[in-house]
């Protein structure tokens, strides 16, 4: 039988409950500083592991520290600065967009709504929810990454394959407090446990309400 959505609200809220618990501390994995650093962050970790790219925005940030630096940056010493993250040269590029729009219509500062974060090039809704959650305290929906997408699959928390709409999914079914925080305490989880080549099911502390359980690894992706 399906379950309905008031059964699927209060599973979604048993499973928020575990992994807070399971992960107390955690928070965004990328390191910043201000809001441009996790700007520029987020937008080079699209299809790329935040591990990476912490290990190449040092350099980065000590080269350009304002909205205008990265503007009027040459863009193929941005892109060698960035070279070794995937589909480099359209970032560097989108970066550089970006700051010069901010440069140009909002003061040099990163702005701090969600309509005018998405005017910025590179920038869509996960993006947006990420800088504005994490920089300004804007909780104005669920950043859905690849590895909230995996895991609300797995958890069934939604069908869905659009972000728009898992993300619609998860925002419905979890307050609004925890926005952010589910997006985190996902990447954490599937960092630790719910690896997607080799989910440690045994360990999980979801494996007695998790649907998965006992699947064969193909048929978890």
């Amino acid at each position: 039988m399906a379950e309905s959505s008031a059964q699927k609200k209060a599973r979604a809220l048993q499973i928020l409950a575990i992994l807070k618990r399971a992960y107390p501390a955690a928070k965004c994995s990328l390191d910043y500083i201000n809001p441009l650093q996790l700007l520029v962050s987020t937008i080079l970790s699209a299809q790329c592991t935040d591990k990476r790219v912490n290990m190449v925005t040092p350099a980065l940030f000590k080269r350009f520290r304002t909205a205008k630096d990265f503007a009027d940056a040459d863009l193929a010493e941005l892109q060698s600065l960035v070279r070794s993250i995937g589909f480099y040269r359209n970032k560097a590029k989108n970066i550089k967009e970006s700051c010069r729009l901010i440069v140009d219509e909002f003061g040099g500062k990163v702005p701090s709504r969600m309509d005018e974060m998405l005017r910025l090039p590179g920038v869509a809704r996960k993006t947006a929810n990420i800088v504005l959650g994490n920089s300004y305290g804007v909780i104005e929906g669920v950043p859905v990454d690849t590895h909230a997408i995996r895991l609300s699959h797995l958890m069934g928390l939604t069908r869905k394959h659009a972000q728009n709409k898992i993300e619609r999914d998860l925002m419905a079914r979890i307050p609004r407090k925890d926005w952010l925080n589910i997006s985190n305490l996902f990447v954490h989880h599937g960092r630790a446990i719910c690896i997607a080549r080799r989910p440690m099911c045994s360990k999980c502390p979801l494996n007695k309400i998790c649907p998965k359980v006992g699947l064969k690894k193909s048929e978890m992706r």
